[in-house]
C-alpha cells in the first residue's frame, strides 16, 4: 500500500490520562490490522502502520515504558500511569509505528477498514502478505 503525502491528514491521539499525546499523518480511511497473536488478542491490539516521519510524540516520553517478550523486536510501549497503549513500534514493521485507531481523537477519520492477520502463525503470515512490512516506508 502506498500512499503519497496527498493522500494523508493529520490525526491527533493520546493515553487515556493525556499524558502521552502524538499526532500522526495517515489517510482519513484508514487500514487496519486485526491480528490474532497471543498479546494482540489479549490488548484488542487494533492497529495501522505508518512510517516513523509520518508520526510524532509530542508529549509523554518520560511516561512511556515498554514490553516485549519472545523475539523481543516488537515494542509494546504504554503509558505508566493510565495503562493505555496508543501506538508501538512493530515486529513486521520496526522502523514505524502501529497506532491504535481507537486512541484518535474523533474527527479526522472518514473510515475503518480492518484486515485479519494470522499472528499466531506470523512467519508464514509475513510470507503470504508481503504488502504489510512496506507500510512503514514512504512512497518513491
Amino acid at each position: 500500500m502506498s500512499v503519497s503525502d496527498s493522500d494523508v491528514v493529520r490525526h491527533s491521539g493520546g493515553c487515556h490520562c493525556g499524558r502521552v499525546q502524538f499526532e500522526v499523518w495517515a489517510p482519513a480511511i484508514l487500514k487496519v490490522i486485526k491480528c490474532n497473536c497471543t498479546i494482540c488478542t489479549m490488548k484488542q491490539n487494533h492497529h495501522f502502520i505508518v512510517p516513523e516521519s509520518r508520526f510524532r510524540l509530542i508529549e509523554g516520553a518520560e511516561n512511556l515504558t515498554t514490553y516485549t517478550f519472545n523475539t523481543h523486536k516488537a515494542k509494546h510501549m504504554f503509558c505508566k500511569t493510565c495503562g493505555i497503549q496508543s501506538f508501538y513500534r512493530p515486529r513486521s514493521n520496526p522502523d514505524g509505528y502501529g497506532v491504535m485507531p481507537h486512541c484518535l481523537v474523533p474527527g479526522t477519520v472518514d473510515k475503518t477498514e480492518y484486515e485479519s492477520f494470522d499472528g499466531r502463525e506470523w512467519e508464514s503470515s509475513m510470507a503470504k502478505h508481503p504488502s504489510i512490512s512496506e507500510r512503514s516506508k514512504l512512497p518513491e
